[in-house]
């Protein structure tokens, strides 16, 4: 749907503007599966800001706050931020510094897609170390005994444990998108060079 510009000039598509409002082709089935999910994080953040409303309402009209807003809130938040990095990856709307990028000619673009997709899946799996060794102290005991670890307030729950293994979750799947987007961005350009 284009956007309305209040001058009279004609709209431009989202797509001209660098808004997408799908994953990349590239990012193949991944990317696709991962791009729809992402209306449940967003949903979680509407929930959230009713949580929130509905705690300050019960706690400034009622007198009676609850123990658990603010850790549900704060929990929905997270994994809405933590899944944000793997949708961006997936629909290629992350931030980036594109100076010498947009400087390139397209094969050359072509050729950096591959070796930008191949270092941000080496990163993606050292961050994926790093919080499996977070997710193995937060779900066992010192003696190895299953447990999850928890937040320690009044009500309790696990949410540390659970917010470190969806970590360690959505960065395995982040480090595979990298790798989906490295192999169809290096076919690409295969099938580019084979054509010229």
């Amino acid at each position: 749907m284009p956007i309305d510009t209040p001058d009279g000039t004609p709209p431009l598509a989202p797509e001209v503007l660098g808004h997408r409002r799908e994953a990349l082709p590239e990012a193949g089935l991944l990317g696709h599966l991962v791009d729809r999910a992402g209306f449940v994080f967003a949903a979680g953040l509407v929930v959230a800001a009713a949580i929130l409303l509905t705690e300050v309402f019960l706690r400034y009209v009622f007198n009676a706050p609850t123990i658990w807003a603010h850790e549900t809130t704060t929990f929905l938040s997270g994994i809405a931020f933590i899944y944000g990095g793997l949708y961006c990856a997936a629909r290629n709307s992350h931030i980036r510094v594109v100076l010498i990028y947009d400087a390139l000619p397209p094969h050359a673009r072509r050729l950096m897609d591959v070796l930008i997709s191949l270092v941000s899946c080496a990163a993606a799996l050292f961050f994926t170390y790093a919080a499996w060794l977070m997710v193995k102290k937060a779900t066992f005991a010192p003696g190895g005994v299953f447990r999850l670890e928890r937040s320690g307030s009044a009500w309790n729950p696990p949410t540390p444990a659970v917010v470190k293994v969806f970590l360690l979750l959505v960065l395995v799947l982040m480090a595979l998108q990298f790798l989906v987007l490295a192999i169809n961005h290096a076919r690409r350009l295969r099938k580019e060079n084979r054509d010229a």
